[in-house]
């Protein structure tokens, strides 16, 4: 992480400190308010628990043309990202993506979706005309767990950083409550964020957020029971509309795609000063491409019968290739370290509590 980048965070968090008007926006504000000097690791902390809805920006009166010019939101994402970065294994794939993330996702996608078109076996039903079964597990077995593999010891790093303690359920399930619920994006009453709407407050973040999540998590479902049901039931893909498979990645492929799309319009509409830039492109490529994720697939299901259905499945194929490789180095890599963070600020919660 850059020094310059620290310093700057650091300058702000004090600042913040001293006024306290922020005090019940996120977490971030009860984590600054408990300190009353921030090492490093604390603001790789605070950093990794702000969800940039600008709030506390908005209700700044420290913020330009004041001398102070506060931009907390900006500064913490920028040690966020930069977090991000140095955690990633390895680290300079990290900074490859947020310099170049468009052209990296354009190339993965199409480059792998040529490979399948190039590689149709010609034998096989369905799918498997195109891509033998053993060959696609041979591809997104690695793609899946190398990646996932990469992020853990990229976790596992930061962990050790923030100070982190051996996890006990009581934890995880506070981390868990307020990441169901996206408590950090309802803003400190309950009314929202600024994200996209200035001084106004707005929930649609938080419910665009949401979709995305249980869309994501719907077509994981999808995939892992399609998976059961080819090695234990001997019913390979593709599957009937009335069936587990499609119950979960049909409604889970809709909410991907309208939570993307929302999400990409609110950040068009969103100030860009309040933000990192390297990250905030990045994070447009990688919801750009989730939403893909989500719209091919529907669209593979659309055109299964037709002669279409080969380049959607090249084109859905490549887009879920990308989303694996890249894991790591996206947005994704965010919900695994900000959870962390939320399982952190709960064990110093307790251990404050124990110790008053």
């Amino acid at each position: 992480m850059s020094t310059d980048a620290v310093t700057e965070a650091r300058r702000q968090l004090e600042i913040c400190n001293a006024c306290r008007y922020c005090e019940g926006y996120c977490s971030a504000f009860p984590a600054i308010t408990r300190l009353r000097a921030f090492a490093d690791a604390d603001i790789t902390q605070i950093a990794n628990l702000c969800h940039n809805c600008r709030g506390c920006y908005y209700a700044c009166q420290y913020t330009a043309p004041h001398e102070f010019d506060l931009n907390l939101p900006a500064a913490l994402a920028t040690v966020r990202r930069e977090s991000w970065e140095e955690y990633a294994v390895p680290a300079v794939l990290g900074r490859v993506f947020h310099t170049r993330a468009w052209a990296v996702t354009a190339v993965l996608v199409l480059g792998f979706a040529l490979i399948v078109a190039l590689m149709r076996a010609g034998d096989g039903a369905g799918f498997y005309a195109w891509m033998p079964h053993s060959v696609m597990v041979a591809i997104f077995a690695p793609a899946f767990l190398l990646p996932f593999a990469a992020l853990a010891l990229g976790v596992r790093r930061y962990w050790r950083d923030v100070g982190g303690t051996p996890v006990r359920w009581r934890h995880v399930a506070a981390a868990s409550k307020r990441t169901a619920r996206m408590a950090d994006l309802s803003g400190g009453h309950g009314e929202g964020c600024n994200f996209e709407q200035g001084e106004r407050f707005s929930q649609s973040r938080r419910y665009a957020h949401q979709l995305i999540l249980w869309g994501f998590l719907l077509c994981f479902a999808s995939t892992t029971s399609g998976t059961i049901l080819h090695y234990l039931a001997d019913a390979p893909a593709p599957y009937p509309l009335w069936s587990i498979p499609k119950a979960f990645g049909i409604p889970g492929g809709i909410l991907l795609t309208l939570g993307c799309g929302w999400m990409l319009w609110l950040k068009s509409r969103a100030d860009g000063h309040l933000s990192d830039q390297p990250s905030a492109r990045a994070d447009t490529a990688f919801v750009a491409l989730l939403g893909f994720v989500g719209l091919s697939g529907l669209a593979l299901y659309a055109l299964r019968d037709t002669g279409g259905m080969g380049p959607a499945l090249a084109l859905h194929l490549g887009a879920v290739f990308a989303l694996f490789v890249l894991t790591p180095y996206t947005k994704m890599a965010h919900g695994a370290y900000r959870f962390a963070a939320l399982v952190r600020d709960a064990q110093v919660k307790e251990a404050q509590a124990q110790a008053a």
